[in-house]
């Protein structure tokens, strides 16, 4: 069974209208920021909207039909989160906790570490991935003196890019930039610098310095993710990330394109295209925006028709 989903949108500081002019979403007025493609998250959860689970969200299929759809897992909670941002502007300097310091400071099942294919980028685009600091002392004292040039390391990104934030990392996706993002299913953002901006009550947005420094890896160690591409019959598959949180995919489908499937559940972003996808029991038309949970029964998926491009995201193993 192929189950696709209704996104939630996210008001931010930083979004705009560009998730509708580029994904055609049909998205509140505002400055919105983020869309929760596949989301079991309290804060914004995806619904189905086809099939007969119709009007159910995910965390309720997690809950009353996770080894008929997902597979054998024996987490409480959905693990994974699938989200594009749209950064108009800079994001806060910011990092997140892992699991075990998520449980600590927060109550959180899951801490974040997460992922971002890079959809477009402006020319000069750049992001904030790691700093220069030797020692908590050392990271402290930049910043409390708002060190940030010396301290922050930015990278340039294109689109097509492929970034691997492990927790612990201090980040920030420059403005300009819009990405796919695949993290585990936690919301704690701990803030570090947010450029002085006013929020629409017209106070700064909060820092949260102490659990900031309580959590970020020091000194930095850059994870390098090394995507390998393999050529198929009908389209290509890159390996961008396997790690113990999540495996990612992106594939570059055309007609007769054969999704090979696993014993467990996979989640579907189409980035790019529209066509037919079908199956043993089911055809559906999906197109650029669309996000699907492929479920663990499910057969193999044939591109019937179409061009397209996917990102696929799995449970870790």
């Amino acid at each position: 069974m192929i189950i696709k989903l209704k996104p939630v949108f996210q008001k931010r500081l930083w979004g705009s209208q560009k998730l509708k002019t580029k994904f055609n979403y049909d998205i509140p007025a505002g400055s919105i920021g983020e869309c929760w493609g596949i989301s079991a998250h309290q804060n914004g959860e995806s619904v189905v909207v086809n099939g007969r689970y119709t009007g159910q969200t995910i965390s309720e299929l997690w809950t009353n039909h996770r080894h008929e759809l997902f597979g054998d897992f024996t987490q409480e909670t959905f693990p994974l989160l699938i989200k594009i941002l749209d950064a108009t502007d800079d994001l806060s300097v910011q990092v997140h906790p892992n699991d075990e310091q998520a449980y600590k400071l927060e109550n959180e099942r899951f801490g974040k570490t997460e992922c971002w294919y890079v959809l477009d980028a402006e020319p000069g685009a750049e992001l904030i991935l790691g700093h220069t600091a030797q020692t908590k002392a050392e990271l402290e004292t930049a910043i409390s003196n708002e060190n940030w040039s010396d301290l922050l390391k930015k990278h340039p990104v294109k689109k097509g890019d492929f970034v691997f934030v492990e927790s612990g990392t201090i980040h920030a996706i420059g403005k300009g930039i819009m990405i796919l993002e695949t993290q585990q299913s936690c919301d704690t953002t701990y803030r570090v610098y947010d450029f002085d901006r006013i929020d629409d009550k017209g106070a700064k947005r909060e820092l949260h310095l102490e659990k900031a420094l309580a959590v970020a890896t020091v000194p930095d160690v850059p994870v390098l993710a090394q995507p390998t591409e393999k050529t198929v019959h009908a389209g290509t598959i890159r390996t961008l990330v396997k790690s113990s949180e999540f495996d990612v995919y992106h594939h570059q489908v055309n007609e007769g394109y054969l999704y090979l499937r696993r014993n467990h559940f996979s989640l579907l972003t189409i980035i790019e295209g529209a066509g037919v996808l079908r199956t043993d029991d089911e055809t559906m038309e999906v197109r650029k925006g669309d996000h699907l949970i492929v479920t663990k029964n499910t057969s193999d998926v044939l591109v019937a028709s179409g061009k397209m491009e996917w990102i696929t995201s799995e449970i870790g193993q």
